[in-house]
């Protein structure tokens, strides 16, 4: 599978060391996703969009991961803002996403709070894990409105802000994905006219499928997609690892212990991933066809993109002590994947409990 030219490869590849030590996401790799319009493949056409189908951006999403975690983790946050320009007033998602950069950062956690003022609302809140802050050209949070008189609970509204709106806490310490700004964010009695809020739950604008897909697969399926990629890669890194060890290993059994394991992990990754593109297929061609999906059809995507994320991170634990004290250290490839992979599992969608 081909999606990205290998000149592209080999530059997003050369900036990795640096992006993970640095924390700051290479002018290139922001260069190449708007080049590519990687940031708009939900986007509507009219808009300057690409609205791509759901199985096709998985598969984009994957091998963005396979090439760098943090292109992959961008590619993938970044292009699931354009879902708003469904529930945007048209007039707003025009203006805000026409831009060849146009690229949200915020959250769905529903942490600061609304006052209706005239003419908007005066909000308040912090949000965190809003990847892609420094480079986003448009906020989005969900507040409760509240008001003090009222006597029903509160209602919880989206709210869209301007750069010079946000404050930027630069507080992503985790030890994976280090460049992709996944920061918190801070607006003070910031004004949001009310055309610059929306209700994501709203009947959409614009009558694509991907507006109507069942956004909790859809986002389950978008991450699995980020550790499907990392796992190909550190799988493909081992491999290439041990055999530079041959000669030195050849004496004992361990060279042929190691590629062994790490054929079979790569056997178990590869059925996980057909198995997960072929419910995915499934589900997106009874979708667009019109045909209901049943809870239990659903529960099905839910299960093979959780399973394909847990059958990623086993192969790399399983493999990961056969590969020696290089693999410990913070500046090689192999653990600059592991921690990738380790990281971008950890989302609370691709978690099991059962």
């Amino acid at each position: 599978m081909t999606l990205f030219h290998s000149q592209v490869v080999d530059t997003i590849r050369a900036c990795s060391a640096e992006m993970d030590q640095t924390g700051i996401a290479s002018k290139q790799i922001l260069d190449v996703i708007v080049e590519q319009g990687l940031f708009k493949l939900f986007v509507p056409q009219d808009l300057g969009g690409l609205m791509t189908p759901m199985p096709e951006a998985f598969r984009i999403f994957e091998q963005g991961s396979w090439i760098d975690g943090t292109f992959g983790w961008l590619i993938t946050i970044g292009s699931g803002g354009g879902f708003f320009t469904a529930t945007m007033p048209p007039t707003t998602s025009k203006r805000l996403y026409m831009r060849d950069d146009a690229v949200v950062a915020g959250s769905g956690h529903p942490m600061g709070t609304a006052v209706k003022v005239d003419g908007g609302y005066n909000v308040n809140g912090q949000w965190r894990f809003c990847s892609g802050s420094t480079h986003a050209t448009l906020f989005t949070a969900n507040s409760w409105i509240t008001d003090e008189n009222a006597t029903e609970p509160p209602v919880m509204r989206s709210f869209t802000f301007l750069p010079d709106q946000v404050n930027i806490i630069a507080d992503w310490n985790a030890f994976g994905l280090r460049a992709t700004s996944s920061y918190s964010i801070e607006v003070v009695d910031a004004f949001v006219p009310d055309e610059m809020t929306f209700d994501i739950m709203s009947e959409p604008y614009y009558d694509e499928p991907i507006f109507k897909y069942p956004f909790k697969q859809f986002a389950e399926g978008s991450f699995a997609a980020v550790s499907m990629g990392l796992g190909r890669h550190f799988l493909e890194e081992a491999r290439s690892m041990v055999s530079r060890y041959q000669d030195k290993w050849s004496h004992t059994d361990r060279y042929a212990f190691v590629m062994k394991q790490i054929g079979q992990a790569e056997m178990n990754l590869s059925g996980a991933i057909a198995d997960f593109y072929s419910s995915i297929e499934d589900s997106w061609n009874k979708h667009i066809s019109g045909e209901p999906l049943t809870e239990e059809h659903l529960e099905e995507v839910s299960r093979k993109c959780k399973k394909v994320v847990r059958v990623a991170v086993q192969g790399a634990e399983l493999i990961y002590p056969y590969l020696g004290i290089h693999a410990v250290m913070q500046d090689t490839l192999i653990n600059r994947i592991w921690r990738d992979l380790h990281t971008a599992s950890q989302h609370a969608m691709l978690i099991e409990y059962e």
